[in-house]
């Protein structure tokens, strides 16, 4: 059993009996001592009070009066953000159905960092202690963004862009390519080596560094991992069991529905869907194609029985993945429920 990502405030949460996370005062004070909000020395006397307050008790009620009275506008707003943000995390029955309910209506409110943290949470809950470290590797895409470098023989290599622009600005390293020695897909950096089958228990040691490199090719393992983790988001959130499988090419005359994992994979699907021109250098972003089939068929609209649903993430012009795992719950052709 491992328990990884600890710094996630996974930890702080509780399970009810139908698997999903609640929310603790624990889980609110973790907030409470991220940067936004944390004493500092120059935090006036009403902060303080205001700050002990919430520790003592994070469901505490706080009126606007008491915020507009602190010294610091900044750290005013950033109470008010985290305020609305605790008001609506309480009003939810579940964390899962406060996650479901930001991406609907208007957009999301809330900030893109916190929502990161959620999906990150989510993929720790659901891949559970017994998972296998390529597996949480990949799950890092959910909440992380990726820099997509493509090396010689077409081998493409995903880092977290995070790190590698933490190692350009050292000086270390401007990309991936650079950090390569040949085809051994060992790293120059002790600080970034690449993922692999057979160093993969390697991850455990360095799982909250997230500077491991993987191989995101179509036939190898990560990508692999990659559709497993597909699979269980969406059993969790939307009960429905799938099978997804990586593919190279997309030649199904009757074609009928797909889903982009992130922005430029929803757009070159859209074109190639509508038999719209794509440009050589738009087909290069695409990292993997996937083929989507509902195991249970009971949970598919009758109009997309026996059809699969297509799927692909892509690469944008920042040469970045960015992935919207929200897409496969609102996005999915199932069947309406009453």
């Amino acid at each position: 059993m491992t328990n990884y990502w600890p710094n996630s405030a996974y930890n702080t949460l509780s399970v009810s009996p139908d698997h999903q996370l609640l929310v603790t005062d624990d889980f609110l004070r973790t907030y409470l001592h991220r940067p936004e909000l944390s004493l500092v020395p120059e935090s006036c006397a009403i902060e303080q009070s205001l700050h002990q307050r919430l520790m003592q008790n994070p469901r505490a009620d706080i009126t606007d009066h008491e915020i507009a009275t602190m010294a610091d506008e900044d750290i005013q707003e950033n109470y008010r953000v985290w305020l609305r943000y605790r008001t609506r995390l309480l009003a939810a029955s579940s964390l899962e159905s406060f996650y479901m309910s930001l991406f609907k209506g208007e957009g999301v409110d809330v900030p893109p960092l916190f929502v990161a943290q959620l999906a990150q949470i989510f993929v720790r809950h659901i891949l559970g202690d017994q998972a296998q470290p390529l597996e949480v590797r990949m799950g890092e895409l959910f909440f992380r963004t990726q820099m997509i470098t493509v090396l010689e023989d077409a081998i493409v290599m995903g880092a977290d862009e995070e790190i590698v622009s933490r190692n350009a600005q050292a000086g270390d390293t401007g990309n991936i390519m650079d950090l390569l020695k040949g085809k051994s897909m060992t790293m120059r950096s002790a600080d970034l080596d690449v993922l692999h089958e057979e160093n993969a228990t390697e991850y455990w040691a360095r799982n909250e560094d997230f500077d491991f490199a993987v191989q995101l090719n179509f036939g190898h393992e990560p990508i692999n991992h990659f559709c497993r983790v597909l699979e269980k988001w969406i059993e969790h959130f939307l009960g429905v069991k799938v099978r997804i499988t990586p593919m190279q090419q997309i030649s199904d005359p009757k074609w009928s529905w797909h889903v982009g994992l992130d922005a430029v994979a929803t757009e070159i699907l859209n074109k190639l869907y509508n038999k719209e021109p794509v440009e050589a250098d738009e087909l290069e972003k695409v990292i993997c194609l996937f083929r989507l089939d509902f195991i249970d068929e009971a949970a598919l609209a009758k109009a997309q029985a026996g059809k699969p649903v297509y799927m692909a993430i892509a690469m944008n012009e920042q040469k970045q993945l960015k992935l919207k795992p929200q897409n496969l719950l609102f996005n999915l052709p199932l069947a309406k429920t009453s």
